[in-house]
């Protein structure tokens, strides 16, 4: 799905440079990670083969598969005449900030703008098929293609990925286009948090704020969750 990224060139342009900020519209790619793999998250401290089975699939395998999906749909763009870039599922472009925790484009707003879901207040995209657990990367293109239209939030008063993340790194306010990242999202105590972690299973993860969101699981879940859906 297309989205129109003029009406965010200035962000793209701080967070990618001149480069990224050319593309007039970018195309949004997601693929839903293992659904069962998620469901073992709570055991993400204690267990090994949870840890490692999350990061190589829903990280490690998924970011391949829509590099890979992006580099065609580039190619075929770009054989119809079109310019095109393709943004990585997961690694920042340069340049990056100095601590390197901040992407160089956002697939998750691109996602947003273009109809996919909504980005909830654990800052993830939020869609209502899968609800987080979809991996993304983009495609910048100057192709006309027809765009989509934002996608309302709907979460609610619903709180389960606030209460539920470990480090308390987020807090409960609704996304904001005008605001900053910070005033929703404290990533250093994310990454601190995964480091710590990394110490215990040798790999950096957590993804209780995907585990928990109500939209991610069945029904019945949800509806144990409290949440107002």
């Amino acid at each position: 799905m297309a989205k129109d990224t003029l009406g965010s060139s200035l962000r793209v342009e701080k967070c990618g440079g001149a480069v990224l900020a050319q593309f007039p519209r970018a195309v949004s790619i997601g693929v839903a990670m293992p659904s069962a793999i998620v469901e073992q998250l709570p055991r993400h401290r204690d267990d090994r083969a949870v840890a490692f089975a999350y990061r190589t699939h829903s990280y490690s395998v998924l970011n391949d598969r829509l590099d890979q999906l992006a580099s065609r749909l580039a190619s075929t763009l770009q054989r119809e005449g079109h310019s095109v870039f393709p943004v990585r599922a997961s690694q920042p472009l340069p340049p990056a900030d100095e601590d390197g925790l901040h992407a160089a484009f956002s697939h998750k707003l691109a996602a947003h703008l273009a109809g996919l879901g909504w980005i909830g207040k654990s800052c993830l995209l939020v869609t209502l098929q899968v609800g987080p657990r979809v991996r993304w990367a983009s495609v910048l293109t100057d192709a006309p293609l027809e765009v989509g239209q934002p996608m309302a939030e709907q979460c609610g008063r619903c709180t389960v990925c606030v209460d539920a993340c470990p480090p308390q790194a987020f807090t409960g306010r609704n996304f904001r286009s005008d605001e900053p990242r910070e005033a929703r999202y404290d990533v250093h105590k994310c990454n601190a948090y995964q480091r710590e972690i990394s110490e215990y299973v040798g790999v950096r993860i957590c993804g209780m704020c995907v585990y928990v969101c109500p939209y991610g699981r069945k029904k019945k879940d949800a509806k144990a969750q409290g949440s107002d859906l």
